[in-house]
């Protein structure tokens, strides 16, 4: 068998190791928490470069960019706070490190928090803006999107960044 199916074998504290299940969430949460913050990255590289466009620039690109981008946000983002929070529980039950993960779990739901009360609400107001119907106000509607946008790009990648972090055991009451 491989280490990761292997038994849990005590660290050089006595901690029982890692079980192929904790290995498991840690490595999902991993994978999604990084392609969620990777694909904010890359929204937030292509939003800087339309600051200078005009409004029906804007208006054509966001258009294309609320098609699926959505979708695939819910996708990553969503498995990834579940998948950091089991695992900080899995820790936390186990006596093993369970902080790094609760903190993921916690920037995660402040980016899921930004998401659902400044970026979704916008994104459902500029679905119309390809229609030629843009509000008189529409480079500030933009600007506090993509300010949100930057505050939960940086969570997000604060998220994946903790996950990164070597494990260290972590006991309860130590």
């Amino acid at each position: 068998m491989t280490p990761l199916l292997d038994a849990p074998r005590p660290d050089a504290d006595g901690n029982p190791g890692p079980t192929w299940f904790t290995a498991a969430l840690r490595l999902a949460a991993r994978l999604f928490a990084g392609l969620f913050a990777g694909f904010l990255l890359g929204v937030l590289v292509l939003e800087s470069s339309l600051r200078s466009v005009d409004a029906p620039t804007y208006a054509q690109v966001r258009a294309v960019e609320l098609d699926r981008l959505d979708v695939l946000a819910s996708v990553t983002l969503l498995p990834a706070l579940f998948l950091c929070a089991g695992l900080a529980v899995a820790g936390y039950r186990s006596g093993r490190s369970w902080l790094p993960a609760a903190v993921a779990a916690t920037l995660l739901a402040a980016t899921a928090l930004i998401s659902f009360s400044v970026n979704l609400p916008i994104n459902a107001d500029q679905a119309d803006w390809a229609a030629g119907r843009l509000p008189a106000d529409w480079s500030e509607i933009r600007d506090r999107w993509q300010a949100a946008h930057l505050v939960r790009t940086v969570t997000a990648v604060a998220a994946f960044g903790v996950l990164l972090l070597p494990r260290r055991p972590h006991t309860r009451g130590h």
